[in-house]
């Protein structure tokens, strides 16, 4: 028989509050990185709002700015009435009371690695994130009162039912595909409600020669304000894929930020050359930002499982995808995208997610591919569906007057800029640029 003397007992108690001490303390960390991560994610819709209204006509940079502001906040509020639950069956509404889980210390939720209301904050970031990406296709012509509309019932109901299939435990994840961030399951699906909408609305005034054969160039109207939008997103990016690592494991969190930000490198420098010469050997600063975005959309599935130097191959191939992307949707198939929204979001979403299938052994090209277009099917005709509904009760597109004054004076009785006066419907109010100058989410708006 063993005895123990109280030196035993001591030194067991001291072990046991050094192994609870040492947990806590993980845990604490993890969560602050998830909080911090929610909070670049958060910092991405400033982004977006900024990127959309600089690539656009300024008639209509208020609205655009409402749009944005609007997603956010009614994206917060749906996701924390339905979508968490519908996404996350079991997860309970979180501050309605909720499961036990809600309120269990933190160390028995995600195993310790942040708390359900970290956990709640962080995927309604991202359930904002897409709608905010149809916001920019269907800029300029769309009613607000409409748009509003879409938005709810997409974050609300669309993007949750999709995202269970996969992150939700549902039948996609049990096939093994595999979307470590979102390309798909985010940006494919808002890229698919983006294509649709910009498809049904047509395209906007002028935009188009009177046969309707050739696209025209509506300026941009403040290429600096899209410069910092676009570096706003990247560096949101490092919280997107940072963030859905799901913990601050410090060398897998550290991967996804390299992988992260050498594919946005190398899409943004394939895009300025692929671009040049289009334009008689002059880089395209617009389709340079373009890339870089392609780049982030394109890793973001794989952001874990793509090493390093394949990295650089996914952001190279975005680069020229988005590009071929922006010409057909413009020239081809005649889809006024104001901001590019669905080259960036929806192909390079899709090449990213075929791109884990290519580049990891431990997934299924054919899962991958089987994936993205249950996701791009589904969320396509939801969106057809939600958009019809709208457009037969109320209409989704603005009057030719409104339209050719701005959504600005016709929507909100404002303008963006102080000091401009009202012209004409081609550009030329608000302080807009007649130059020369061009706009997508990289090529604005010639996508």
């Amino acid at each position: 028989m063993t005895m123990t003397t109280p030196n035993d007992e001591v030194t067991l108690l001291l072990e046991t509050l050094l192994t609870a001490a040492t947990a806590t303390n993980a845990a604490t960390v993890s969560n602050l990185w998830m909080m911090l991560a929610t909070a670049l994610v958060f910092i991405m819709h400033l982004g977006f709002a900024s990127l959309e209204s600089g690539l656009t006509q300024a008639k209509s940079a208020t609205n655009i700015l409402f749009k944005n502001l609007f997603v956010i906040c009614m994206g917060i509020l749906t996701y924390y009435v339905i979508g968490f639950e519908l996404m996350y069956p079991g997860s309970g509404f979180a501050l309605l009371g909720g499961p036990d889980v809600a309120h269990s210390p933190p160390l028995a939720y995600a195993d310790g690695a942040y708390t359900y209301y970290t956990d709640f904050l962080f995927q309604a970031m991202f359930a904002a994130t897409t709608a905010t990406i149809v916001s920019g296709a269907v800029a300029e012509r769309i009613k607000l009162p409409a748009f509003m509309l879409f938005a709810t019932v997409f974050v609300a109901l669309v993007y949750p039912f999709l995202g269970e299939w996969n992150w939700g435990g549902g039948w996609l994840n049990q096939m093994g595909f595999y979307d470590f961030a979102g390309s798909t399951l985010v940006h494919g699906v808002g890229g698919s409600a983006a294509l649709v909408g910009a498809w049904m609305l047509g395209p906007r005034l002028g935009k188009y020669t009177p046969e309707g054969r050739h696209p025209n160039v509506l300026p941009a109207s403040n290429l600096p304000l899209a410069m910092i939008g676009g570096m706003l997103l990247w560096l949101g990016w490092f919280g997107f894929n940072g963030g859905s690592v799901l913990s601050a494991d410090p060398l897998t969190t550290s991967i996804v930020l390299v992988t992260t930000c050498l594919s946005a490198a190398a899409g943004g420098v394939t895009a300025m050359f692929i671009s040049s010469f289009q334009t008689s050997g002059k880089p395209d600063f617009t389709m340079a930002l373009n890339g870089v975005l392609a780049g982030l959309v394109g890793i973001t599935a794989g952001a874990d499982v793509i090493a390093p130097g394949a990295a650089l191959v996914v952001g190279s191939i975005a680069g020229i995808i988005v590009v071929a992307s922006v010409g057909i949707l413009e020239q081809v198939l005649k889809i006024d995208d104001p901001v590019g929204a669905v080259s960036v979001h929806l192909t390079c979403g899709i090449w990213g997610t075929l791109a884990v299938g290519l580049f990891s052994t431990e997934h299924s090209f054919v899962t991958q591919l089987l994936g993205t277009s249950s996701y791009v099917f589904a969320a396509s005709g939801a969106s057809y569906i939600i958009f019809k509904t709208i457009d037969t009760l109320y209409g989704i597109r603005v009057s030719t007057e409104d339209e050719e004054i701005g959504l600005d004076i016709a929507e909100h009785g404002m303008v963006a800029y102080s000091g401009s006066t009202q012209q004409n419907g081609n550009g030329d109010n608000n302080g807009n640029d007649n130059g020369t100058t061009t706009a997508i989410e990289g090529q604005g708006d010639r996508a």
